[in-house]
């Protein structure tokens, strides 16, 4: 059995959970998320707690187990707290700044690049200033119930521009840590 398949998931006072055909539904304070199910595990429901068994033999039904405990406990934590990604703009001219519900960035570009975050994400750009080795960086947080969906909108902004390797000017995770490569040198004597 996995280990982590073989632990119970509690839910907290204000989280309901609901076994349909094929998928658990999981509701709390911040919202509702759906977890679909294999015919390789069974997923019990008792006072309160939530076990995960897997029905047959083998490597891949042994890893199913622990995948789909690990996707309910991530949908129980969702719904309760929810999930926050941190990203930095760091650059000298670079900018920040959500229009409506779309984050706006000036980061290099001959152009703003406009991104519209997905149903259920929420951006928000920190007013605050933050001091990266020397140099003012704008906050962005994302966050969101689903797990999966924030990293995913996460990576995409960090993607619009990523962290230049010389300068660390760009885009990137606020606990991210960038080893700059040295410049060139300019050559002593000899030919």
């Amino acid at each position: 059995m996995s280990k982590i398949g073989k632990k119970p998931i509690s839910l907290p006072k204000g989280t309901e959970a609901r076994l349909d055909d094929g998928s658990c539904t999981i509701k709390g304070p911040l919202g509702e998320i759906t977890v679909p199910l294999r015919s390789e595990v069974e997923v019990r429901l008792e006072e309160g707690m939530i076990f995960v068994e897997q029905k047959g033999q083998g490597k891949f039904a042994h890893s199913l187990q622990g995948t789909i405990r690990q996707l309910i406990a991530n949908a129980v934590e969702g719904v309760t707290k929810g999930f926050r990604r941190e990203l930095l703009v760091v650059g000298s001219g670079y900018r920040a700044k959500m229009e409506g519900k779309k984050l706006v960035l000036t980061v290099g570009y001959s152009h703003p690049v406009v991104y519209e975050p997905p149903e259920g994400i929420k951006i928000e750009v920190s007013p605050e200033k933050v001091s990266v080795g020397g140099t003012d960086a704008v906050k962005v947080m994302v966050s969101g119930t689903d797990k999966q969906k924030v990293g995913q909108v996460a990576a995409h902004i960090r993607g619009i521009k990523p962290p230049d390797v010389y300068k660390g000017k760009g885009v990137r995770y606020a606990d991210e840590i960038i080893h700059l490569k040295p410049g060139k040198s300019a050559t002593t004597g000899g030919k």
